[in-house]
This record gives structure tokens, sequence and C-alpha cells, in this order.
């Protein structure tokens, strides 16, 4: 295999699929990660779970969010997951997470509220609260556009 061919398979995988089939989805507070789980087929499961926040079983294509977690963190977790199940991870490697978080970063944060929010909120805290993310996704919402 040529030196390019690898690159554009590479260059491929860190797209996730949801760009090339999926139906377009609202960011931010209207983003629902529920009906986005159910437009790709992915069975939800809300159950507790001992160790994490979510666990994702691509080869059920189930996605298991532990029922102990609020409702917000509920959410940013099945986002997260949800990006497991669109970029075709098979495990938990740290480039994996990485792009996961991105992924629900990218859907549960809307660009114009943000821009709203930075103009009277200056403190990290108080903008996750406001969003209504995890300042872990907040954070790589942030990286992420430093790269963009």
């Amino acid at each position: 295999m040529t030196r390019s061919r690898r690159s554009r398979r590479r260059q491929r995988s860190m797209t996730p699929s949801s760009n090339r089939t999926s139906p377009s989805f609202p960011r931010g507070r209207a983003y629902d990660p529920y009906a986005h789980a159910d437009a790709i087929g992915l069975e939800v499961v809300v159950r507790p779970l001992r160790t994490g926040h979510e666990l994702w079983l691509p080869e059920l294509r189930t996605l298991i969010v532990n029922s102990k977690l609020r409702s917000v963190h509920r959410r940013n977790a099945l986002a997260h997951g949800i990006g497991h199940s669109e970029y075709g991870h098979e495990d938990d490697r740290p480039k994996h997470e990485k792009q996961a978080d991105q992924f629900a970063a990218w859907h549960l944060i809307d660009p114009e509220e943000l821009a709203d929010l930075y103009r009277w909120c200056p403190d990290e805290e108080r903008l996750v609260s406001e969003l209504g993310v995890t300042l872990r996704l907040f954070r790589a919402y942030v990286a992420g556009q430093r790269t963009a």
C-alpha cells in the first residue's frame, strides 16, 4: 500500500461516520443525544455502573449509561458514547477518548451561545454550568477550536 493511500485511510478514520451518513442534528441545548442514538440505530440502556459514566459495546451497538449520574452528566456521557460509535471505536485508547470528547463537545456546545456567554461570564466553571457541559468537554471544545 502506498504512503498516500495509508494517510487517506487514516484521515478517513478520524472523521465520524455521521458526517457521511446520518442526518444533521442541532447543536447546544437543542441537541438531543437520545434522538441521535435512535436515529443511528444505537440501543441506550440506563443502569448502574460500578465505574465510569458510560460503556460502549460496539458488537451490540449498545451504550450503557450510568443511572447514578445527574441528568446533565448523563446527557454528556451519552453524547460521548455516541462519539465512540460514530468514529467506530472498539477500545478506549486515549486518542479515542479525545475524539469522543470533541464529538460530544461539538454537539453539546452551540458556538453562538458560547460567544454570548463569553461577553458576561468570565470564568470556566460558570460557563460550563450555563452551557450544561462538563469542564472536560468544554476544554475539549476549546482545544478543538484552536486546532481548527
